[in-house]
């Protein structure tokens, strides 16, 4: 059994539903430890954090990931528990495998090898470590980043192991994400019985020129990284549930997910602007999830594409498709920031899994990027 599997099923058999860790970063802090790094403890509120580093000088690398994961759905449904780490058909089965619990465990072993043959290597190795990513996310990587923020702490290179490998492993690399934006906008009506509608006024009626204004706007077309930013409404609630009432108000809840093209500001702004347009009584709450961000073609990109290339033979695209993730924090003092990991088809499915083949390779392409950025 490879040492990476092995860490692997170690840290899936943790059953750390977000924002609990389990004992998962006490397990990495123990390794990495023993290879001589310097460990910070950084907890906030019921969130486990840490921040670790090793040698002197620059360059930084610095490894990011997460230890919490998704609850596991309905039990009965897995082919097998999902804390049990078990092997079948060549896969390793549990929550956490793909996301990202295998990238934790290669990130791990492949120090522990680099060290092993460059225990004076050039520069520093970091780890940030969070159990607050894939919930709330407000004790977790951005409180660290604060706090590194606050003592000048900078990274030159920033790699998180999220899984972005899409049909094979090492196909893709995630360096950049889109913005996240959300809002809750309630439209004021008067309710009224159905049959009197001139005694009413039917915010459901009034709201739908807006949200049909909305749906059309060509926010922007993109550019050489990002798709054109998306708007989508995904939830609309109104009325007593009655037949025969009209309702005083109603709720919608939207996103944005855009590009480096716009800033929350000025899509805060163009709403505002065609609620008011349509004359509407509302009231409007934001919530900003995360800035975009890209990290252009340099240093860091090459190191890691070139180390796939070596270990899989695989030429990989660099992306910004998908959800948000810690790297939307971490690139406020990131020079360049790319994430890579494991094929992410069955991330946060019944049954997740990540191919015991992958493993090996996967901490191989990070100790390659080791040597290409730390020599």
């Amino acid at each position: 059994m490879s040492s990476t599997l092995q860490l692997t099923q170690d840290l899936i058999r943790r059953d750390s539903i977000t924002p609990r860790d389990e004992g998962c970063q006490e397990l990495l802090i123990a390794r990495l430890e023993d290879i001589g790094f310097t460990v910070e403890r950084m907890p906030f509120g019921e969130v486990s954090n840490f921040w670790a580093h090793r040698g002197h000088g620059a360059p930084l690398l610095c490894f990011a990931g997460h230890t919490d994961v998704v609850p596991t759905g309905p039990l009965e449904q897995w082919h097998n528990p999902p804390f049990e780490a078990q092997i079948r058909n060549e896969h390793l089965f549990g929550r956490g495998a793909a996301d990202m619990k295998a990238s934790l465990a290669a990130f791990v072993t492949a120090c522990e090898r680099f060290v092993a043959e460059q225990p004076d290597h050039c520069g520093r190795i970091a780890f940030l470590i969070t159990s607050d990513e894939e919930g709330v996310a407000t004790d977790g990587s951005v409180r660290v980043v604060d706090a590194l923020e606050a003592r000048g702490e900078q990274i030159d290179y920033c790699i998180v192991g999220e899984p972005t490998s899409a049909q094979q492993f090492g196909d893709t690399i995630k360096n950049g994400r889109r913005g996240s934006l959300s809002g809750t906008l309630l439209v004021h009506g008067i309710q009224g019985h159905i049959a009197y509608p001139q005694l009413a006024k039917n915010p459901i009626h009034l709201v739908a020129p807006a949200l049909s204004k909305l749906a059309a706007e060509v926010w922007d077309h993109g550019n050489d990284y990002f798709p054109p930013t998306s708007w989508q409404v995904s939830n609309i609630h109104a009325g007593t549930g009655a037949t025969n009432v009209i309702p005083g108000s109603c709720e919608i809840k939207f996103n944005f997910r855009f590009s480096t093209e716009h800033t929350a500001e000025t899509l805060k702004d163009r709403v505002h602007e065609i609620l008011d347009q349509h004359g509407l009584a509302y009231e409007l709450h934001w919530q900003l999830s995360g800035n975009p961000f890209i990290t252009e073609p340099g240093a860091l990109t090459d190191a890691i594409s070139e180390a796939i290339n070596e270990v899989c033979a695989v030429r990989t695209e660099l992306s910004t498709t998908g959800g948000t993730s810690d790297g939307r924090f971490i690139k406020r003092i990131a020079r360049e920031l790319v994430e890579f990991g494991p094929i992410n088809a069955s991330i946060h499915k019944l049954n997740e899994c990540v191919a015991v083949a992958d493993l090996e390779p996967l901490s191989r392409i990070y100790q390659q990027t080791l040597h290409k950025l730390l020599r």
